[in-house]
């Protein structure tokens, strides 16, 4: 027996191996390297034409284990083998009277596959394992199913099914690829695996969900009251904490960014967008006198489409009272009534009283402590109504903003919910 020639006596006729595999768990799946480790079962079956014998010969010896050394072992080779892993040794195989060599073994498998890692945690993975000779042709070496193929495909007996990843099937085929006047067998067996996003779910989506929310209720906050910026970047820095300590729950690939990660990255300018927008509404909270008559055209346009209530003549007469109320001199008109009406403006009223006499008695005394009374109390009351409806104004720009906000936000959430619904369902 020489274990380095093909046991056959015609050199024509070749050698059929049967092949099975059973797959037991999905250890590791690396979209940074795509790479997928796997430990599976493995099973070949091959006739040995010099290993024949007469059990009644041999004390009805009908099977013996040999080493793997000893005998001819097919070069059958897996053409996504990356590294071997921790496969514990089997060194030895069965072979029974009439020559039929079982070798069967385990083996923990690193297999270069193509991830597509987009649709995280919603993924699915599609991952072959293609067996071939190295060397010999299929007119020396031939390869079969040992089993059928769909019984191949349902089979999950074996599978650990309580880790990350789901068994969906595993379909198996085989072809001959020709390289010139010689063909060569091969047999493929695709593990479809799905992924539970559960854990991710849980973990990430959730908590991101829930520091959204808390943005879009701080809207709520009144507006001068000082705290609703101070509350906004709050959010948004323990969002970035949130995000940093999680980066290595998401897969690194070199490629494309997950969708996940495109998630978390609009968060974070949606929760800039929302700083930015209540900034800029403060700044015009807090305007100064020459800043309104500057933004007076402006005021109008935001007031006439800020305004859900009113319409276009109310609006716009409003922002034009309220920068007439800002800007309204010392000099207005004030009714001053005693015993009759005084139609006059503060100034002249003065002028007329300290004309009458150098020394007012006491009543023109009285009368022009009054006036003047009069005059602070109508300017106080102009500049307060100003105050009130320039923030009334700053009021319905703010939540015309927050109405695009939830309208931008609405959309972007919509979006991401149909496309993971449609991969989780599909």
């Amino acid at each position: 027996y020489n274990c380095g020639v093909r046991p056959v006596h015609n050199w024509t006729t070749p050698t059929t191996v049967y092949m099975d595999l059973i797959l037991q768990s999905v250890l590791d799946v690396d979209g940074k390297t795509q790479s997928i480790t796997t430990s599976i079962w493995y099973r070949q079956i091959w006739t040995d034409e010099f290993l024949v014998w007469d059990p009644e010969e041999f004390d009805g010896i009908t099977e013996i284990s040999l080493s793997s050394d000893a005998i001819w072992i097919p070069d059958v080779i897996v053409s996504e083998f990356v590294d071997e892993g921790k496969s514990p040794p089997i060194p030895y195989v069965y072979v029974n009277s009439s020559g039929s060599v079982k070798n069967n073994r385990p083996m923990q498998v690193v297999l270069a596959c193509n991830l597509q890692m987009y649709a995280f945690p919603f993924d699915k993975q599609n991952c072959s394992l293609t067996f071939r000779s190295w060397l010999h042709s299929v007119q020396e070496i031939d390869l079969a199913l040992l089993r059928s193929a769909e019984a191949i495909a349902n089979d999950k007996r074996k599978f650990m099914n309580d880790g990350e990843w789901e068994l969906l099937s595993i379909p198996s085929h085989y072809w001959k690829i020709h390289h010139g006047d010689k063909g060569y067998a091969h047999i493929q067996f695709n593990v479809l695996i799905r992924r539970r996003p559960l854990l991710y779910v849980v973990g990430l989506l959730i908590p991101s969900i829930f520091l959204m929310l808390v943005d879009v209720i701080s809207f709520y906050l009144p507006l001068d009251s000082r705290t609703r910026i101070t509350f906004k970047v709050s959010i948004l820095l323990g969002y970035t904490v949130f995000r940093v300590n999680l980066t290595d729950e998401l897969p690194a690939t070199a490629v494309s960014t997950p969708l996940i990660g495109v998630f978390f990255v609009v968060c974070m300018a949606l929760l800039m967008l929302s700083l930015i927008k209540s900034i800029v509404v403060v700044k015009l909270l807090h305007h100064s006198e020459k800043e309104v008559k500057q933004l007076s055209v402006s005021a109008c346009l935001l007031d006439k489409y800020a305004s859900a209530g009113h319409g276009f003549t109310q609006s716009t007469l409003t922002s034009i009272n309220t920068l007439d109320h800002v800007h309204q001199s010392t000099g207005e008109c004030i009714h001053f009534f005693i015993d009759y009406d005084l139609e006059c403006s503060a100034e002249e009223d003065l002028l007329s009283l300290n004309e009458v006499q150098d020394s007012p008695s006491g009543l023109e005394w009285l009368l022009l402590e009054l006036v003047s009374l009069r005059l602070g109390l109508s300017q106080e009351n102009g500049e307060s109504v100003a105050q009130a409806e320039w923030l009334s104004l700053c009021l319905r720009l703010d939540c015309f903003l927050f109405r695009v906000y939830l309208l931008v936000l609405g959309l972007y959430t919509s979006t991401l919910l149909l496309l993971w619904t449609s991969w989780s369902f599909a």
